[in-house]
């Protein structure tokens, strides 16, 4: 065979050698290989965590005065695994979002600035009133020793215990019952935190307060403004700061009962 044949006849096997590893490569690794390295498609966790992050930035931006900690609390916390299937897209928009049975999520900006209010820290136990989906209490649990959380709906309270659970959020105790009571056995707490707006403090609550606590709450009748307002037990006595207009869904059980003419009244809860 002459010289320059028998070279180009190897130059051919070569590529030929080429092309099929390339080919067995390409297949081994799903195609991935074309994009490059930190090419490949993003995982719904990438985009979430990313959503998450940008969220985060906005709340830093937003004049709310917003501690590193509660910042790095709504960073830790993953909201979309906390609404509704179909609501995952828009899950860190800075909105409430429905839930079942005419309930909703809190918007993350609201989460944030209760949190702050609440002024707790790491060694503190809180009362949550109203537990929803469990976001929430799944934030204040990045700060604080231990939550216990009431929800008057069991089929929701059923559902965020296990979703808490599952995340692996330990330091959360769910209750189903009604919170205008509290949760006496494990009181007093550093802080209460209410997610549904009543139209007066239930007095319940303040007992449970311990001296120096916060209670965080949105007060007032759903048909009319509702405030968030600060209640610190001082001495003994609460001193009231009002903060902002919000809107809650109103407090179910005894209190709202007992905000008809002729309800019944915490001695009289049936």
């Amino acid at each position: 065979m002459e010289p320059r044949r028998a070279s180009y006849l190897l130059l051919v096997l070569a590529a030929i050698a080429a092309m099929t590893t390339c080919s067995v490569l390409l297949t081994m690794t799903g195609g991935i290989a074309m994009f490059g390295p930190g090419k490949g498609p993003a995982s719904d966790d990438d985009v979430h965590a990313a959503r998450r992050e940008q969220m985060v930035r906005a709340l830093a931006a937003s004049g709310l005065g917003l501690e590193p900690h509660v910042l790095d609390a709504m960073e830790r916390t993953p909201r979309h695994l906390f609404v509704p299937d179909e609501h995952r897209h828009v899950a860190y928009r800075d909105t409430p979002l429905p839930l079942s049975s005419g309930q909703a999520i809190s918007a993350p900006g609201v989460v944030a600035r209760m949190t702050q209010l609440l002024n707790v820290s790491v060694d503190d136990r809180v009362l949550e009133v109203g537990t929803g989906s469990g976001y929430q209490a799944a934030v204040l649990a990045e700060v604080v020793q231990h939550v216990y959380t009431i929800e008057i709906l069991p089929e929701l309270a059923e559902t965020a215990a296990a979703r808490l659970a599952e995340l692996g959020y330990s330091n959360v105790t769910v209750r189903s019952g009604d919170g205008y009571l509290g949760w006496p056995e494990v009181a007093p707490f550093d802080g209460i935190i209410v997610t549904c707006a009543p139209t007066d403090v239930p007095e319940p609550l303040c007992a449970q307060l311990a001296e120096g606590g916060r209670m965080v709450i949105p007060l007032g009748p759903q048909s009319a403004v509702q405030w968030l307002t600060v209640l610190e037990k001082r001495d003994g006595a609460l001193v009231e700061t009002r903060s902002v207009a919000v809107l809650f869904v109103p407090m179910t059980g005894i209190a709202g009962r007992s905000a008809k003419d002729g309800g019944p009244t915490v001695d009289d809860p049936a």
